[in-house]
C-alpha cells in the first residue's frame, strides 16, 4: 500500500528552527554584509579607471544578482512562516527586518541604475553584446531605460528608506486590522466568532439563507472597520501619488504597465474585447437566477454553486489526478509535480491558525518552491492546487537562468498557473460521474470567467477612479462605497440585484505595496493562458518544449514580443483576445444547453 502523502510542508530543510533559526539569522546577516559590499563596489564604478573597464561592471552584476536571489529566498521563507501560523510574532518581526534589507538593496540598485544611465550609447551596446552580459541584456537595458524616469539616486534612496515605516507600514496596519476582526455567525445553534477567512467561505455556501445572513454580517463587520481601512487605503494611494508627482509621472497606469512589460494599447484592447462579449454572461446570470429560484442574482449569488460537487476528493487522489492530467501535455511538468508532492513542498493541511487563501512562493537560492493552501477535498481545491503547482513549474524551468533573467512579472506568472488549472478543470468536467456533477464543475469554470471578466474589471475601474479622486484629497468611506458600487455596476453591466459597497475594504489586493493595480494582470494571465491552452490542445505533448521556451522568455521581453515570438499573435489587436474569450463562451453555451 502506497504511503499517504504529507500535507504539511517541509521548511526545516531550508532553515532548521523556524522563526528562531540560527542559520536563517546568519543568512540575513550575510545579506546585510553583501549589500554593504555591493554599495562599495558600485561607488568604485564611478572612478575613471573602472569607467573604461567592463570587468568591474561584470563583478558588480554578479554580486547584485547573488544578493537579489537571497533576498527573494529570505522573503519567501518569512512568508511561509507567517502563513502557516499567523500568531508567529517572531516571524512577523523578521519580516520587518527583511523589508529593511530589501530597502537597502533597492537603494544600491538605484545607484547602479544611475551609473548605467550615464554610459554613452555606443559603449552601452558594446556591453550588451559582451558574452558576460548577453543572457541578461534585456533586464539590464530595461533598468537603464526606466532609471531615466526616476528621481536622482539620493532621493530614490530616501524614498526607499521612508517607505519601510510609511508606505509599507500602512499595508501592515491593514493586515493587523484584518487579523483582529471576527464575524459572529450562528452554526448548529451556537454563535461562533469566525475569522475573516472562515466567514468568506460562507459567502459561497450552497444554502442561500446562509449566504444572505453572512452577506449582511460581512457588510456590517467591514462597515465597523471601514474608517481604519480608508485611512490605510488613502495613505497608500497618497504615498504613490506623491512619488509619481515628484517623478513627473502623470499616467496612473505607468508603474503597473512598466512592471508588467505591457503597453497601454494592449491593456485597452483586452478590456474592450472583453466588454463586447459580456452579453452572453448576462444570459448566464439570468439562467442561474432561475436555477437558484430568485428573480435576479445578488452579489453573493454570483459565486453560489449550482448542482452538486459534494463528492470529496482525497489529497492523494487529487495528487494522482493532477499528475495524470499534466502528463498528457507535459511529462516534464508531471515529473516536477510528482517531485513536489514527494518532497513535501506543499502545505495543505486543514487546521486552525493558518492564513486564508493560497499561494506559491519561489526559493531561488535552493532552487525549490513551496505551495500553500488549505485542502478540504472539494473540486475547487483540486483546481487551486493545480493552479499553484503551475506557478511552481514556471519557477522550476527558470532556475538555471541568470537571476536577472528570472524576474518575470505578475501577468505572465498568472499565465503558467492558469494554464495548469485549465488542464485539470477541463479534465474534471470530462471525468464527471453524472450530469449533476458535470454541471457543477462546468459552472465552476464559468464562475472563473466571470471573476476575470467582471469582478477583476470592477477592481480595475474602482482603482482608476479612486486614484483620480485621491489626487484632489482624502476620499471618505461613503464616497469609497459609491465608487465601488459604481465600478461593480459598470463591470457587471448593472445586471445584479445588489452589490458589495465595502469590497474596497475587504479585498487585500488593494493594500499590497509590492505591485500597484494588483488586478488586470490576473485577467491578462487568464486569457493569455487560454491562447496557450488552445495551442496545447492542438499539439499535445509536442507542445511541451515550446511551452517551456515561452516560460523561459517571460522575463526577457515585453509581452507583445513574447506572444509574437512563441504564438505568432498580435496582442495589440482584438483577434487573439477574441479567440481566447471564445473558449469560455463555449463553456457558457454548454451550461445553457445543459440547463435549458
Amino acid at each position: 500500500m502506497k504511503k499517504p502523502l504529507s500535507q504539511i510542508w517541509d521548511l526545516e530543510s531550508l532553515f532548521p528552527g523556524g522563526s528562531s533559526s540560527k542559520p536563517f539569522h546568519d543568512y540575513l546577516e550575510k545579506n546585510e554584509s553583501d549589500i554593504h559590499e555591493l554599495s562599495a563596489q558600485i561607488k568604485k564604478l564611478k572612478t575613471p579607471e573602472n569607467a573604461r573597464d567592463i570587468q568591474p561592471l561584470a563583478d558588480v552584476v554578479t554580486l547584485l544578482q547573488s544578493v537579489a536571489i537571497r533576498i527573494r529566498q529570505a522573503g519567501a521563507f518569512i512568508g511561509c512562516l507567517t502563513a502557516q501560523n499567523q500568531k508567529d510574532k517572531q516571524a512577523i518581526l523578521l519580516g520587518g527586518r527583511t523589508k529593511t534589507i530589501s530597502a537597502q538593496y533597492a537603494s544600491a540598485l538605484t545607484q547602479f541604475e544611475q551609473i548605467l544611465m550615464e554610459i554613452d550609447g555606443s559603449t552601452w551596446q558594446e556591453i550588451l553584446n559582451d558574452d558576460r552580459f548577453k543572457d541578461i541584456a534585456f533586464p539590464l537595458d530595461e533598468k537603464r531605460r526606466l532609471a531615466s524616469d526616476k528621481l536622482p539616486p539620493e532621493q530614490e534612496a530616501l524614498v526607499n528608506d521612508l517607505a519601510v515605516d510609511g508606505y509599507h507600514g500602512w499595508g501592515e496596519l491593514y493586515n493587523t486590522t484584518v487579523s483582529q476582526m471576527t464575524i459572529p455567525f450562528e452554526e448548529d445553534g451556537k454563535v461562533k466568532d469566525l475569522s475573516v477567512g472562515q466567514a468568506q467561505n460562507k459567502l459561497s455556501d450552497p444554502n442561500k439563507a446562509v449566504r444572505d445572513e453572512m452577506s449582511n454580517r460581512w457588510e456590517e463587520a467591514w462597515s465597523k472597520n471601514a474608517d481604519f481601512c480608508a485611512d490605510a487605503l488613502n495613505h497608500l494611494a497618497g504615498f504613490r501619488l506623491s512619488l509619481y508627482k515628484h517623478r513627473g509621472w502623470e499616467d496612473l497606469h505607468k508603474e503597473p504597465l512598466d512592471y508588467n512589460r505591457m503597453s497601454q494599447q494592449t491593456l485597452n484592447v483586452m478590456w474592450e474585447t472583453i466588454d463586447k462579449n459580456k452579453d452572453i454572461f448576462l444570459t448566464y446570470f439570468e439562467r442561474k437566477a432561475k436555477l437558484l429560484g430568485v428573480d435576479k442574482l445578488s452579489w453573493n449569488d454570483v459565486n453560489a454553486p449550482i448542482g452538486s460537487d459534494s463528492n470529496k476528493i482525497s489529497y492523494d487522489d487529487a495528487a494522482d489526478f493532477i499528475v495524470e492530467q499534466f502528463n498528457k501535455f507535459s511529462p516534464k511538468m508531471a515529473d516536477f509535480t510528482t517531485h513536489a508532492f514527494n518532497q513535501s513542498w506543499i502545505e495543505a493541511e486543514d487546521r486552525a491558525g493558518k492564513r486564508p487563501g493560497a499561494f506559491c512562493t519561489s526559493l531561488p537560492d535552493s532552487k525549490e518552491t513551496r505551495v500553500f493552501m488549505t485542502y478540504s477535498g472539494t473540486a475547487s481545491n483540486v483546481s487551486t492546487l493545480a493552479h499553484e503547482l503551475g506557478h511552481a513549474y514556471h519557477q522550476h524551468v527558470m532556475n538555471d537562468l541568470p537571476p536577472l533573467a528570472q524576474q518575470y512579472a505578475m501577468n505572465v506568472a498568472e499565465t503558467a498557473s492558469t494554464f495548469a488549472e485549465m488542464i485539470v478543470a477541463d479534465a474534471s468536467v470530462k471525468a464527471a460521474s453524472n450530469e449533476e456533477e458535470r454541471l457543477a464543475l462546468l459552472e465552476d469554470k464559468v464562475q472563473r470567467s466571470v471573476a476575470f471578466y467582471m469582478n477583476i474589471h470592477a477592481r480595475f475601474i474602482f482603482e482608476t477612479n479612486f486614484y483620480t479622486e485621491r489626487k484632489k484629497g482624502l476620499v471618505g468611506v461613503d464616497r469609497l462605497n459609491e465608487l465601488m458600487v459604481s465600478a461593480q455596476k459598470e463591470a457587471f453591466k448593472d445586471s445584479l440585484k445588489d452589490y458589495h459597497p465595502h469590497f474596497w475594504a475587504s479585498k487585500l489586493h488593494f493594500y499590497l505595496t509590492r505591485v500597484p493595480f494588483y488586478n488586470f494582470p490576473y485577467t491578462f494571465g487568464y486569457l493569455f493562458s487560454a491562447g496557450i491552452y488552445a495551442r496545447a490542445l492542438e499539439e499535445g505533448q509536442g507542445f511541451e518544449d515550446k511551452y517551456i521556451a515561452l516560460l523561459q522568455d517571460t522575463a526577457s521581453m515585453p509581452v507583445e514580443e513574447l506572444a509574437s515570438k512563441h504564438l505568432g499573435v498580435d496582442l495589440t489587436k482584438p483577434d487573439f483576445w477574441q479567440s481566447a474569450i471564445d473558449l469560455s463562451i463555449e463553456d457558457v453555451k454548454e451550461f445553457l444547453e445543459l440547463t435549458k
